[in-house]
């Protein structure tokens, strides 16, 4: 079985020649018995055919074969091939049927698809000689290889490009910057298809793959080279693959600052506050990022402790501020001499510095109307509350800060003074009191003086003046509200029944001393005493023991109070001291002097029948009372019933009063009886304007007159008075009748308003006999009895 393969096409001609005939040689001498022919029948049992394996040979074939026919490969062929068609050749294995065909019956192997060494170098592959009729194999099967010999088919590639690459300006020649790799798909270990030569085709001269130029990023920053790999050596005919290289110079602080002004000029108003932004200036480098990074300072200049510099975020520029409040007429401009530096140096370019700059900055202060300034931020004062309406407190005093110097007009704001108790001066500045201070009810005054440019009414500046008010001995001292006390009826001679102690609204500077004692009506009273303890407080003792509620039930002792202060103040406040039943320990059991008018041996029964019959007469006596109110009430309906005795007003006109609801009208009649209704107040607004009637003095309207006109207008502007400064009067809208009674009238007067102008005694105990109704007139003007027990 034999393996035929054209050998010029292993490119090997020279071989295949000198091998040729040496093969031939070989097979003319080899005996017969090996070349497989038949012996003589006789010497069939010495000798025996020996069978020939396959000859073994691989084949090679060229890759990327592009003619019309297929590629011839090889031929198979057995020595038991006869020509006559009897021998099927098969062929098995890798691509067999696919890649490669066989002729069966010439046993011709041929190449069916192109062949590509890069996607598959060998192919192994199997052939047997069958028995066309019997299919039965005729020798055993063999294996051989096809092997794809490479042609330069394929171009040098870079599989990662195109690529980015940085180096620093200025780098040293011979800095490396990338390092690159192309693959060829080529089969390195067979000739030269697979030697790749690298070279640049842009980029000179500043990139090679030898450096050869420095280069400065701020002339070019940006580079782009394109590499060539050329396989076959670099030779003549060899395939080549380029790629981009993008290289990017890196920055490095060669460059020193340089302002682009050598003078900038600058404003500012003088009304601008501390911290204000003048303006901004720049020493600009070539450099960037931290290579041009600044510093800047004021070095010189008559604005160095006027005007301060910083550096901006992004560290560039240099930011001018305010540093003190500036003033046009004091200094109008200034001149400042500016540094700016680069924060970070690069050793190695220090020869081309120094890497800073000065430039001068002129700043001018623009003038401003600025309103009128006080000679003092504030003022602070001191009057004494006795201090006489029209004293100057104080002359304050502004000007106008500008070159105009205009004039200056003083005012009060009113919210800072409500109740208007000073006035102010309008071209002087005296602040004065127009009414009468008093510390014990406003201790403090605090005051907003407006001063405002005559020619510009915007312009207005405020001033703050604090008066104090002195304390003056003006109030007497009284006792505390606690002016009742008890005494025992078992208390003995010296015992004290009451501690009191006084109040003064003044506040001395060396603190309050009260002196206590009796008034002198009650300096001889039996009953009690007073003893000054010179601590503020004063007991008070009995007499005497032996007390009885049946003989007297309350004591009033008038006890007189003196302050230590000039002028000395004095009250009389009078104690009411009740007789109580006391227990042993001294704890008040009942002060009602009745509980003694009863029997000791009262029994229980006697006292419910007593009740009961209190209760009967009561029921009759409300009975008798219904009766006779039914009697006189008139013949109206529930809605009509109090017609002539309320009023109703309601809020639909008249300055919107709040006062909707509805008030009796005997109010208006008998005004001293709201007084017993402390807790139901006014509803109405105080008006604004207070009525003059309140400025005329009782005594003058009661004391005098001699005609009966004069005596009505003093009554009627007193009761007008009485009912503009008590609280629990009606509105003031509302109608009041006054009952006049004096001369003129049908009763005649049956007062004692002109009492002072006569002469005559009057002897009024003929009111006790007038009953009870004119009892309290009796009590007043009448005879006491010589048998009523002492007040003390």
């Amino acid at each position: 079985f034999i393996l035929y393969h054209y050998i010029d096409r292993l490119h090997f001609p020279a071989v295949a020649s000198a091998l040729l005939p040496v093969a031939l040689c070989i097979l003319a001498l080899l005996p017969h018995g090996l070349l497989g022919k038949p012996e003589s029948a006789g010497s069939s049992a010495l000798l025996q055919r020996v069978k020939r394996g396959w000859v073994w040979n691989q084949f090679f074939v060229l890759e990327e074969y592009t003619g019309l026919e297929p590629l011839y490969i090889g031929k198979l062929h057995s020595d038991m091939d006869k020509g006559d068609g009897s021998i099927k050749y098969i062929l098995t294995g890798e691509g067999a049927g696919t890649t490669f065909t066989i002729d069966d019956s010439t046993g011709d192997i041929h190449a069916i698809q192109r062949l590509d060494r890069e996607v598959k170098a060998q192919y192994a592959l199997r052939a047997q000689a069958l028995n066309r009729l019997t299919d039965r194999p005729l020798e055993p099967e063999s294996e051989f290889i096809v092997k794809i010999q490479d042609i330069n088919d394929n171009e040098p590639r870079f599989l990662d490009g195109p690529y980015q690459a940085s180096v620093p300006e200025m780098s040293n020649i011979g800095t490396a910057v990338i390092q690159l790799t192309a693959t060829d798909a080529d089969d390195p270990t067979y000739g030269n298809s697979a030697r790749v030569v690298y070279s640049i085709l842009e980029g000179q001269p500043y990139f090679s793959v030898d450096a050869k130029t420095d280069m400065d990023r701020e002339t070019r920053e940006n580079y782009t080279v394109v590499i060539q790999a050329k396989d076959m050596g670099g030779q003549l005919g060899g395939l080549a693959g380029t790629t981009t290289v993008n290289i990017r110079l890196g920055d490095v602080n060669d460059n020193p600052p340089m302002f682009d002004q050598r003078l900038y000029q600058m404003s500012i108003p003088e009304s601008a506050p501390v911290g204000s932004v003048v303006g901004r200036i720049w020493a600009k480098d070539r450099d960037i990022g931290v290579n041009a990074e600044m510093k800047y300072s004021i070095i010189d200049g008559d604005g160095r402790d006027t005007f301060e510099i910083s550096t901006d975020p992004t560290n560039l520029f240099g930011i001018i501020t305010v540093k003190r409040p500036l003033n046009f007429e004091s200094k109008p401009s200034y001149t400042l001499k500016v540094e700016g530096a680069n924060t970070k140096l690069d050793p190695a370019f220090r020869h081309r510095g120094p890497f800073k700059d000065v430039t001068i900055v002129h700043v001018s202060v623009e003038d401003v109307d600025e309103p009128p300034l006080f000679d003092s931020v504030a003022y602070f004062i001191e009057l004494s509350e006795d201090a006489e309406i029209g004293t100057v407190v104080k002359t304050v005093s502004a000007r106008d800060p500008d070159a105009a110097n205009n004039t200056v007009r003083y005012s009060i704001e009113r919210s800072s003074d409500p109740d208007k108790f000073f006035y102010i001066e309008i071209t002087s500045g005296s602040l004065m009191t127009v009414r009468s201070l008093d510390r014990e009810e406003i201790g403090w005054h605090n005051i907003t003086v407006l001063a405002m440019e005559m020619n510009n009414p915007t312009q207005i500046s405020s001033v703050s003046v604090a008066v104090r008010v002195l304390d003056v001995n003006d109030n007497p001292p009284s006792l505390t509200h606690y002016l009742e006390g008890y005494v025992c009826e078992n208390a003995k001679a010296g015992q004290l029944i009451q501690t009191v102690t006084a109040v003064d609204p003044d506040e001395p500077l060396g603190g309050q001393h009260f002196y206590y004692s009796l008034a002198p009506e009650a300096a001889n009273n039996p009953n009690f005493t007073l003893r000054d303890n010179q601590d503020n407080t004063a007991w008070i003792l009995t007499r005497r023991g032996g007390w009885a509620q049946q003989d007297q039930t309350v004591f009033y002792l008038p006890i007189f109070v003196s302050d230590g202060e000039q002028p000395v103040q004095t009250s009389t406040s009078t104690l009411t001291i009740r007789v109580c039943s006391c227990d042993h320990e001294g704890n008040v059991l009942s002060c009602n002097a009745e509980a003694y008018s009863l029997p000791a041996s009262l029994s229980r029964g006697a006292l419910i029948a007593i009740l009961a019959c209190i209760f009967v007469l009561l029921v009759m006596i409300l009975l008798m009372l219904s009766l006779r109110t039914h009697r006189k009430k008139p013949y109206l309906c529930d809605e009509e019933e109090n017609v002539h005795e309320n009023i109703v007003r309601y809020d639909d006109e008249g300055g919107g009063e709040e006062d909707t609801e509805a008030f009796d009208i005997a109010a208006m009649w008998n005004p001293r009886e709201a007084h017993h209704h402390p807790g139901k107040m006014r509803q109405d607004m105080v008006p604004e304007i207070e009525s003059l009637s309140r400025y005329v003095p009782q005594v003058c309207v009661m004391g005098g007159g001699s005609g009966g006109d004069s005596n009505v207008h003093g009554y009627v502007l007193a009761k007008l008075l009485d009912a503009d400064m008590d609280p629990c009067a009606p509105p003031y809208d509302s109608l009041q009748t006054y009952a006049y009674e004096g001369e003129g009238s049908v009763a005649e007067s049956l007062s004692s308003l002109q009492s002072g102008t006569s002469n005559t005694d009057h002897e009024y105990d003929y009111l006790n006999d007038w009953g009870p109704r004119f009892k309290k007139l009796a009590e007043m003007y009448g005879v006491l009895e010589t048998n009523a027990p002492p007040m003390w």
